[in-house]
């Protein structure tokens, strides 16, 4: 049997996909969930340095967690995903890139006790974007499990906290609409609160936001100017049209800083 059936895909299920400029090659189901730029945008955000932990939930195939341990080489890392099929194709693909990942197969509401009893410097989450109800199911498990939630965000933001440790960030990537949840959740459980809005062209109202809070920090509500992924105010021609920041952080493996 195939390391690629072992991970619960057929073979023909699966496809191999470059990420950072093909510094890093992933597995991902042709036809479940895969990633997009989130992930990698998510991965650039986190100050992590070389010797710290990480956690991340949900991790999926491990896109993410991957590309943070390709920009940033030396972290402990760890993801939590509770899909069999995923965990397993995270733990492949771990390997496939000689990156040490220990890939926890769990519900982020169930943790086993060895995590519950960790704390870690950076905690990282791309939750499911959509509310399960009012909206057409996808057709594919994995694809559904990964777009439409059904733990609420509230504990997600919740159990990240408690996972932090004094001193250590929170992460998420989300859905600008889900803003009022985000800011409730992470100012009730995390101090030092930033958002930073990433909007697709100038003059375009950010889709997306990245959230970031502290274990214990003090500091005020910081809310920071939006980040624009695109250049120009209209997709003109074929190919990619990355703001110049944006096409380093996905095809270079650079940071990406919020924004004054």
């Amino acid at each position: 049997m195939t390391a690629e059936a072992r991970a619960g895909f057929a073979p023909e299920a699966l496809s191999r996909d470059a990420f950072l400029g093909g510094a890093l090659h992933l597995l991902q189901p042709r036809g479940g969930y895969r990633a997009g730029i989130d992930p990698v945008l998510l991965a650039a955000s986190v100050r992590a340095r070389a010797g710290q932990s990480v956690l991340e939930l949900g991790c999926g195939a491990g896109p993410a967690l991957l590309c943070l341990g390709t920009r940033v080489p030396g972290l402990a890392l760890t993801g939590i995903e509770r899909q069999d099929d995923y965990a397993a194709l995270a733990r492949r693909n771990a390997d496939e890139n000689g990156i040490a990942a220990a890939i926890v197969t769990a519900d982020l509401t169930a943790l086993p006790s060895d995590v519950r009893q960790a704390r870690f410097d950076r905690v990282i989450a791309n939750p499911p974007f959509f509310e399960s109800t009012g909206r057409t199911r996808a057709a594919d498990a994995g694809r559904e499990a990964g777009l439409a939630e059904e733990t609420p965000l509230a504990a997600w933001i919740e159990v990240a906290a408690r996972r932090c440790s004094p001193g250590g960030e929170v992460t998420f990537i989300h859905r600008a609409e889900r803003v009022p949840e985000l800011l409730a959740g992470f100012c009730a459980h995390l101090g030092a609160v930033e958002l930073q809005p990433l909007a697709p062209r100038e003059g375009r109202p950010p889709r997306l936001v990245l959230v970031r809070g502290r274990k214990g920090g003090r500091t005020p509500f910081r809310l920071h100017a939006p980040l624009v992924l695109h250049r120009g105010a209209s997709h003109e021609k074929d190919g990619d049209d990355y703001a110049p920041s944006i096409e380093a952080v996905l095809r270079r493996a650079a940071d990406l800083h919020f924004s004054a």
